[in-house]
């Protein structure tokens, strides 16, 4: 669930701009997301465990400072591929730079012994591909679907689709990773043959 809460403030931005306007969901979008930042580091949770939300917060800053200066800009047209695509930068260059945004949500949830192992680090890159895989998909489709002026079940397949196989793959893939580590270091038993 922890991989989900990082999501809390777009779905709040997105929610609000659908109601009042673009200004106000990239307000409310802000400090949604800067009240669980503040709340994580009151918990003690460490900064490494909050890139997503680090992020989420600059993308709104800087989206808010564009729509308070220019609130009719063409830009408010364009936030939602603009959100992806910045979710998207987010997810590969925490890759690119070997310190997947995931990592650290992984070891809110996992004992320390395990967070110096390869594999842990191999686990977490995939999943952070898989997510940058989904918010990519979502974004290129949501271009292609408004410069197509697609219907807009277009747009909701594209979310459904970029969202629900990334949380479907951050819940099983963790588990088959951990069953085939253990069974590659299993020991294997040797039968002695009876002497006959």
């Amino acid at each position: 669930m922890g991989y989900l809460r990082g999501f809390i403030p777009w779905i709040v931005a997105g929610f609000v701009s659908g109601f009042v306007d673009w200004r106000w969901g990239a307000v409310s979008g802000f400090a949604s997301g800067l009240l669980l930042l503040l709340q994580d580091r009151r918990r003690g949770v460490d900064l490494d465990a909050l890139i997503l939300e680090a992020s989420t917060i600059v993308y709104f800053v800087l989206v808010g400072a564009v729509a308070v200066a220019r609130p009719h800009s063409s830009l408010s047209h364009h936030t939602d591929v603009l959100s992806f695509a910045w979710l998207a930068a987010t997810a590969w260059g925490t890759l690119a730079i070997r310190r997947p945004f995931t990592l650290g949500i992984a070891k809110r949830q996992t004992p320390r012994e395990f967070w110096d192992m390869p594999e842990f680090l191999r686990v977490n890159n995939h999943i952070t591909s898989a997510w940058g895989t989904g918010f990519t998909f979502i974004g290129v489709s949501l271009a292609v679907a408004g410069a197509a002026d697609a219907p807009a079940w277009v747009g909701i397949a594209a979310h459904v689709i970029g969202l629900v196989g990334p949380a479907v793959f951050t819940k099983v893939y963790p588990a088959r990773a951990e069953a085939r580590l253990q069974a590659a270091q299993a020991p294997v038993t040797v039968v002695p043959q009876q002497s006959q």
